[in-house]
């Protein structure tokens, strides 16, 4: 990073904001986060919403003694409401019902509020919940044990459906979403969803990508969410992996209301730097994936170095919540030594908090009690056996 990019809260921005070092945290939070979640905006993710609303339709439970008797299963239904400029849209209508669907399962011995996490992830939920009685397509199987097929093998056996049970003895709830449901991981689809969304957006270069869409519906289940006594509001963390961990950092850089963040192999528009990086550059992956971030962010492949926002940015706003980086020795496409510089390179805000940021001189120093946990293990791209009793330990060590 040149010295200029290497600031997280100097005269970065150039012509958007006047330059000048923030010393303080009144000014960061006041003047140079709104800033910088601007330039993210215009230069990377598209635009948000200007205003959303979130309506539950329905809330159904399912099994009150589920995985050995440790679980309450339930299928609630959303309705989402995005305006841009005054212009609202509300998300389609999923297997022939009003709203979307997402899949709640929390602890059944519970004796207070309980943290929740909430997932998105790449298999359709009667995939990722196994059980009978969660909603599905007419002619899917009526019992799943282990779903996901080929992308089981290939990415891991909980690419698709968490260590459930193990997450249930440690005291969290699972709020599990499907999100190509709502917006499709489509060139073509995701794309007309998402102008449909914002059909009262004009500017077509920073229309939103699906990150940002998919940043935008957890922030909705948050909605939904923080109006249940039983769930705590201090305890609402998000997890994703790869573009779910993009758009999972996305969202808890503009949703205050996210406690934490779990991010495992985000690469890059996620954790990793944009600049001199090895592995997937701007322009691979927009090349191969044009619809997750803006066009704007597109037109700087084969320039990264002229943008002038960098993804140390990103987490520098999450501060001082915690974050924990998931990475793999062989996952080069997904460049952890960028995403590791970046959390480095955050730090001087978190010192605003009076918190120390990335405690870790090293990727392998695992710390799960830092500021910024790193967690990095052998292998390639993927959730497997070793990730989630790292991710249980940061989950246990902050909530």
């Amino acid at each position: 990073l040149t010295p200029e990019k290497r600031s997280v809260n100097g005269a970065v921005l150039g012509p958007f904001e006047g330059g000048g070092a923030i010393t303080d945290v009144e000014a960061w939070e006041s003047e140079r986060k709104g800033a910088i979640r601007k330039a993210l905006q215009q230069y990377e993710y598209g635009m948000f919403p200007t205003a959303s609303q979130t309506r539950v339709l329905e809330k159904r439970e399912i099994d009150t003694a589920a995985f050995g008797g440790n679980g309450v299963v339930e299928e609630w239904t959303l309705s989402a409401t995005a305006s841009f400029n005054g212009v609202e849209a509300t998300t389609k209508t999923v297997m022939d019902k009003d709203g979307f669907l997402f899949q709640i399962v929390m602890p059944a011995d519970r004796t207070g509020p309980v943290p929740v996490i909430l997932m998105e992830t790449f298999c359709p939920w009667w995939d990722a919940i196994p059980h009978p009685g969660v909603s599905r397509p007419a002619g899917s199987d009526p019992v799943v044990e282990e779903g996901g097929g080929i992308i089981t093998f290939v990415f891991g056996r909980f690419i698709c459906t968490p260590p459930i049970e193990e997450i249930l003895d440690r005291g969290f709830a699972i709020a599990l979403f499907y999100p190509s449901s709502v917006i499709p991981d489509s060139v073509v689809a995701g794309d007309a969803e998402l102008r449909r969304l914002s059909s009262g957006y004009v500017d077509d270069d920073t229309r939103w990508g699906t990150v940002a869409g998919w940043a935008w519906l957890y922030s909705r289940l948050i909605d939904a969410l923080e109006d249940d006594e039983r769930f705590d509001k201090d305890g609402m963390i998000v997890w994703g992996h790869s573009r779910y961990g993009k758009a999972a950092l996305a969202a808890a850089a503009f949703d205050e209301r996210i406690d934490g963040v779990i991010a495992h192999q985000s690469g890059t528009g996620g954790a990793s730097l944009n600049v001199d990086k090895p592995g997937e550059s701007v322009a691979q992956m927009m090349e191969n994936y044009p619809h997750w971030f803006s066009k704007t962010y597109a037109s700087f492949a084969g320039r990264e170095e002229e943008l002038p926002i960098d993804q140390h940015q990103l987490l520098a706003l999450i501060a001082p919540r915690p974050i924990l980086l998931g990475n793999a020795r062989r996952d080069v496409w997904s460049d952890p030594s960028g995403a590791f510089l970046a959390a480095k390179e955050s730090g001087p805000v978190w010192e605003l908090y009076g918190s120390q940021g990335l405690a870790q001189e090293r990727l392998d120093r695992w710390h799960p009690d830092g500021d910024i946990a790193f967690w990095i293990r052998p292998g390639t791209h993927g959730v497997v056996k070793e990730d989630w009793p790292a991710f249980l330990e940061f989950l246990q060590a902050h909530f």
